[in-house]
C-alpha cells in the first residue's frame, strides 16, 4: 500500500498539493466542506489522476484514514479537522511546507501584514531584471506546488508566505527572509494580536548563519519578534543601519552588502511604489534581490520599469478631472491607512466590507485635511460611520456600483477617489480581486 494522504481544503493550493501527492504516488483523498457542484473544476481535474474524494463535510468523525495530512491554508491550524488526523497519529503538514521539499533553487521568503505581494512581485521583477530565472508565488496567487509540478530548473523562487502557510511550516528554509511590517490583523482567526505576530514571525524557523533576514527596522514589533542566526539588514526612513538601506525622501541608499564596493543609490522609482509605503517596499525589495546577486544596474532599471500589481493602489484612470485608485487589496485598517498616507488629498474615499475585528479609530489622525469625502458601503460600513463620520461628511451606501455613482457626483477636479475598503471583501464578492475588477468596471463606465 502506497502513501496515504488527506488534503484538507480544495482552494487553488490545495488542488495543487492533491496533484503533487498523486505525482509521487500517494494515494490521496481530497477533503471539503463545501458540495461537489461549488467543486466541480477542482473535481474534474484530479479525477483522472485518481484522485478521491470526501465532499460536503470535513467533520472529523468522518475523516478518512491517512499517514500524512496537507493543511491547504484557508483550513485553521486549531480547527477540529486538524486536530482529529494529528490526534490519529498523521503527519500534518501546510501545503508549502510539503511542496519546499521537493525544491533545489535557494528561496526568497515574504511575510508581513501589508506589503508582502508588493515587495514579492517586485523582487521577481527585479531579478528577472538581472538575467535570472525566477519562480514568484506562494500567497501571491500560484502555489509552490505548482512551481514542483512545472519541473525544470529555476535560478531562485520568491515565495509570498501568509501567517496561515508559516503556522503550517517545519523545515522550510527561505535564503533571505523579508518581514515588511506587523499589525492586526486576522483577529477573526487568531485569538491575539501576539498570536498572529508569533505566526509571522515563523518565517526565521529554520534559517542559517549562511542565510539573512530583511527587517523593517521602523517597525519595534518586527525587531523584537525576530530571532535566528541569520545575518540581519535593516531598512529604515528613520535611521541609517550600518548594514541595510535607508530612505532620505529624495534617494533609497544601500549599504554594508556583501561584496559590494561601498554606498549605493537609487532614485527613480514606479508609480507603483508611490508613498512612504511603496519606498519601504523598494527598499525591502532591493536587499533581497541584491543578497541573491543581482546586479546595482539591472536593480536601478527594475526599480523603474516595476509594473506594480492589480488592485493594489492602481490607477483606474481620470474621470471627472479626478485619478479613480484601485487598492482593493486593502483588507484592513493598516492597508488602508497605507494607501490614505500615499496621498495628501483632497481625497474621496471609499471603504467597507466585511470587518475583521480590528478597530477602525486608529485612521482618524489621517482623515481631517486630507478626506474630503467618506463614502462607505458593505457590512462594516456603519461600523465605519460610527467610529470615523464624526470628522468628515459621510455617505452610506450599499453596493460598489452606489459608491462609484455617488463619489462620481460628488468629485471635483483635481481629486483623488481611492477605493481602499480596509475590510474582507466577502460580504459581497468571492475576493479581493472580483471586488476590484466590479469597482474598476464601474469607473470606466463612468466615460
Amino acid at each position: 500500500m502506497g502513501l496515504r494522504a488527506l488534503v484538507l481544503g480544495l482552494a487553488r493550493s490545495g488542488v495543487a498539493a492533491a496533484r503533487l501527492l498523486a505525482r509521487e504516488g500517494a494515494e490521496v483523498v481530497a477533503v471539503d466542506r463545501r458540495r461537489a457542484d461549488a467543486l466541480a473544476p477542482a473535481v474534474a481535474e484530479l479525477l483522472p489522476l485518481g484522485v478521491r474524494f470526501a465532499l460536503g463535510s470535513d467533520e472529523p468523525d468522518l475523516l478518512p484514514p491517512a499517514d500524512l495530512c496537507v493543511v491547504s491554508p484557508g483550513v485553521p491550524w486549531n480547527g477540529p479537522a486538524v486536530r482529529e488526523m494529528r490526534a490519529r497519529g498523521a503527519k500534518v503538514v501546510g501545503e508549502a511546507e510539503y511542496a519546499f521539499r521537493f525544491l533545489d533553487e535557494p528561496v526568497i521568503g515574504v511575510t508581513g501584514t501589508n506589503g508582502k505581494s508588493t515587495t514579492t512581485a517586485l523582487v521577481a521583477h527585479l531579478l528577472a531584471e538581472a538575467g535570472r530565472s525566477v519562480f514568484a508565488g506562494g500567497n501571491l496567487g500560484t502555489p509552490l506546488s505548482e512551481r514542483i509540478l512545472e519541473g525544470g530548473r529555476r535560478d531562485v523562487s520568491v515565495v509570498e508566505l501568509s501567517s496561515y502557510q508559516l503556522e503550517g511550516i517545519e523545515t522550510f528554509r527561505p535564503r533571505v527572509a523579508v518581514l515588511t511590517n506587523l499589525a492586526p490583523d486576522h483577529l477573526d482567526r487568531y485569538p491575539s494580536v501576539e498570536a498572529y505576530w508569533e505566526a509571522k514571525a515563523r518565517i526565521f524557523l529554520n534559517q542559517r548563519e549562511e542565510d539573512f533576514a530583511v527587517l523593517n527596522a521602523d517597525d519595534e514589533a518586527v525587531l523584537r519578534l525576530h530571532a535566528g542566526p541569520a545575518r540581519v539588514f535593516r531598512f529604515s526612513r528613520r535611521e541609517c543601519p550600518s548594514e541595510g538601506a535607508f530612505d532620505d525622501g529624495e534617494a533609497i541608499h544601500v549599504v554594508g552588502l556583501p561584496e559590494s564596493e561601498g554606498e549605493e543609490r537609487y532614485v527613480e522609482l514606479s508609480p507603483a511604489l508611490r508613498g512612504a509605503h511603496g519606498r519601504k517596499n523598494a527598499m525591502a525589495g532591493i536587499l533581497a534581490a541584491r543578497l541573491l546577486g543581482a546586479d546595482p544596474g539591472s536593480v536601478a532599471r527594475g526599480l523603474a520599469s516595476f509594473p506594480g500589481l492589480p488592485h493594489r493602489l492602481q490607477s483606474v484612470g481620470t474621470f471627472g478631472g479626478a485619478e479613480w485608485i484601485d487598492d482593493s487589496k486593502a483588507t484592513n485598517v493598516e492597508s488602508a491607512m497605507v494607501a490614505l498616507e500615499a496621498f495628501s488629498g483632497p481625497v474621496l474615499w471609499i471603504a467597507g466590507g466585511r470587518g475583521k475585528g480590528a478597530p477602525y479609530a486608529p485612521l482618524r489622525p489621517l482623515l481631517p485635511g486630507r478626506v474630503r469625502l467618506l463614502v462607505t458601503i458593505g457590512e462594516d460600513g456603519p461600523r465605519i460611520r460610527d467610529e470615523l463620520g464624526d470628522l468628515v461628511p459621510t455617505v452610506a451606501c450599499h453596493t460598489v456600483e452606489e459608491a462609484v455613482r455617488r463619489a462620481a457626483e460628488a468629485v471635483r477636479p483635481g481629486e483623488v477617489v481611492l477605493f481602499s475598503p480596509a475590510c474582507a471583501s466577502f460580504d459581497q464578492f468571492r475576493n479581493f480581486e472580483e471586488r476590484g475588477r466590479t469597482f474598476a468596471a464601474h469607473v470606466r463606465a463612468l466615460g
